[in-house]
């Protein structure tokens, strides 16, 4: 089951640039900054109540999120909310024939498991679910 709205993930080709606005002209804190190397990107992170805004910045010309950005531009990459059963919510999805990116689970490096809904099964919205 769905149970909130965890991060709001924003791509961006200078995280300095991007975090400078949402910090300075917002007022916004960045609570850590991280970067994976297996997605090839650069993340800061910003609390906003109980939810996050995500800046994803492409450390390379050929990770996913560079191909979104080339695509599409900078902009709102992806909504991630948060389930409490992962396995069960990508099986309803399975049943109803909702195209997924992720057939099942991945897990991190900090051992939460995720999963992306196609856009073209969401009316165009890239969708993470994410099990905390």
């Amino acid at each position: 089951m769905i149970t909130k709205v965890d991060h709001i993930a924003i791509v961006t080709p200078d995280l300095d640039k991007a975090t400078g606005f949402w910090a300075e002209a917002l007022g916004l804190t960045v609570a850590r900054t991280e970067h994976v190397a297996a997605e090839e990107v650069n993340i800061a992170f910003l609390p906003v109540g109980e939810s996050d805004i995500e800046l994803l910045e492409p450390t390379t010309n050929t990770s996913g999120v560079a191909s979104y950005m080339e695509k599409r531009g900078a902009g709102m990459h992806h909504i991630c909310l948060e389930s409490d059963d992962l396995d069960g919510d990508l099986a309803r999805l399975r049943a109803a024939n909702v195209p997924l990116i992720t057939e099942e689970a991945i897990t991190n490096a900090h051992g939460k498991r995720y999963a992306f809904i196609h856009p073209k099964g969401t009316g165009g919205v890239l969708i993470e679910l994410y099990e905390k």
